[in-house]
């Protein structure tokens, strides 16, 4: 299918899909096969307006560069980017640079699931078997070229490149997961369980048997960020997924995620995800809906 899709030759395609009575939770909205040369080429992730969508950009010839909340990476041929939007990050493409890829926008309740939960088990570049590309390709190409595209089309090809990728990072073939000490994996559950009450670092310290300063040392080498920002971000999940799959206030949500109340809960929200959090579902069920 990646032969298929390169024969095709490069193109893009926005789709203007009728607006469906029963919404598909995961829906394309464009595709691509592009090539860039020796241009201005940058993609700002907070300049993108505010609706959630998610991008899926797999280099195929030169490089691109990505800056991930202040992590650098180098986009470099097989590489899959794999981007949740609005968020802190900028990708370009450096000044005299090639770099040639296919790419899918996606939205929907699903896909943007997915996405996160791929984001934060394998972060934003990852690569992938053969196979797996093979079969995002396919996926790009149906969406690039196929005639009179249905909703029910576009949403089965979206679907399938977002299971590509979670076969590619959690199946059978993707790399072992990490196996992260007891005491790191005690603190882990203990945080999963008690998101509505309070966790401060010296009672997670406590769970783990070890001083305060041993204990944020090696949760950010076990875990790759501070037991502090585990926590909040793991709270943020928590919210979007209460705001977009039940009717609950924020106040309400506030005490069911562990936050004093509402206005910080907000302020949180905003800080990390850059919409406030009626914004958030407002855009997240409109977008589900397309």
């Amino acid at each position: 299918m990646l032969n298929q899709l390169i024969d095709h030759g490069h193109n893009l395609r926005v789709l203007a899909l009728p607006r469906s009575a029963t919404p598909l939770h995961c829906m394309a909205i464009s595709a691509g096969y592009e090539q860039r040369l020796n241009e201005v080429y940058s993609w700002d992730g907070l300049q993108r307006g505010t609706a959630p969508f998610l991008v899926i950009q797999h280099t195929l010839v030169g490089e691109g560069r990505l800056d991930f909340a202040g992590t650098q990476y180098r986009l470099t041929p097989g590489q899959t980017m794999v981007l949740s939007l609005p968020h802190a990050h900028r990708y370009w493409l450096e000044r005299g640079g090639h770099w040639e890829y296919f790419w899918m926008v996606l939205n929907g309740r699903e896909a943007l699931r997915l996405a996160r939960e791929i984001i934060d088990a394998a972060g934003p570049v990852v690569s992938l078997p053969a196979s797996v590309v093979d079969r995002l390709a396919g996926a790009c190409d149906t969406l690039v070229g196929k005639p009179d595209i249905t909703p029910g089309e576009a949403s089965s090809a979206a679907y399938a490149a977002m299971a590509a990728l979670h076969d590619g990072v959690f199946g059978a073939d993707a790399a072992p997961e990490r196996t992260l000490p007891a005491a790191i994996n005690r603190v882990i559950a203990h945080v999963e369980a008690n998101l509505a009450r309070p966790l401060p670092v010296e009672r997670l310290a406590a769970i783990a048997e070890m001083s305060r300063g041993h204990f944020v040392r090696q949760f950010g080498a076990s875990v790759g960020t501070p037991p502090s920002d585990f926590v909040l971000e793991r709270r943020i999940e928590r919210i979007e997924r209460l705001l977009l799959a039940t009717d609950m206030s924020v106040v309400a949500i506030s005490r069911a995620t562990g936050f004093a109340d509402a206005n910080y809960l907000a302020k949180a929200f905003r800080r990390k995800r850059g919409l406030a959090p009626l914004e958030f579902r407002a855009q997240g069920r409109l977008a589900a809906g397309a």
